[in-house]
């Protein structure tokens, strides 16, 4: 009887710590356990990397990167699992591509400089432990399929957010990958060959996004 509580009660911990688990600290453990050999690039992010992973493994499998994106995270619950995801991988390069769901207001308002301040401080963290940052634009987006409040028009704040990526990039010397302008229509949003529900890249989109980042991931390294 005694075990059996124990064993109720370790169950209702791991349920509780499950549900508790704001940054989803948990969903790579096992992943980051297996590694044997230092990825070349590790790509912290959204759905967009979470996907990507998934759509074209071989891309990631070939060049030895590794996919860290999560579905759904804004940029604050990036910053909190950087370190187990990215650091303790002990990659050449991160490549961080982050801030469409803190525009959709995932997790509550995040206004732009909010957002620069976790890229910032993931960018601080990579270079204390000799990893270089590589940054990328937020893909295009001119609404939230998922979204039942519709009164969030994403495209013009994306390039704001473009526009300051972009600049912190050149003022520190960091490589930075333009996804937004060859995959955008004339509306801010995303092509329609490229997509296939408006703001995820589809193979398509993808085959459009594998040679710019791992040419910026190779630029990078040479540094």
């Amino acid at each position: 009887m005694i075990l059996l509580a124990v064993a109720v009660l370790s169950l209702m911990s791991l349920s509780a710590q499950t549900k508790d688990d704001w940054a989803q600290l948990g969903r790579y453990t096992y992943e980051n356990a297996r590694i044997e050999k230092a990825p070349d690039a590790v790509f912290m992010g959204n759905s967009v990397i979470d996907c990507w992973a998934d759509t074209v493994p071989q891309f990631f499998v070939e060049n030895n990167y590794a996919g860290r994106g999560i579905s759904g995270q804004v940029s604050s619950q990036m910053l909190v699992r950087f370190r187990q995801d990215v650091i303790g991988l002990k990659p050449k390069a991160v490549v961080i591509l982050c801030g469409i769901n803190d525009i959709a207001e995932n997790d509550g308002y995040m206004p732009n400089e909010g957002i620069m301040n976790n890229i910032k401080s993931m960018c601080e963290l990579a270079e204390v432990h000799n990893i270089t940052p590589v940054l990328c634009s937020i893909l295009p987006c001119d609404h939230f399929h998922w979204l039942k409040n519709q009164n969030i028009y994403p495209a013009g704040r994306v390039l704001q957010m473009n526009e300051l990526i972009s600049a912190y990039a050149r003022e520190k010397g960091y490589e930075y990958v333009d996804f937004h302008t060859p995959m955008t229509n004339r509306k801010g949003g995303m092509r329609a060959e490229y997509t296939y529900d408006s703001g995820h890249p589809n193979s398509t989109g993808y085959a459009v996004m594998m040679p710019l980042v791992k040419l910026a991931i190779e630029k990078s390294l040479k540094k």
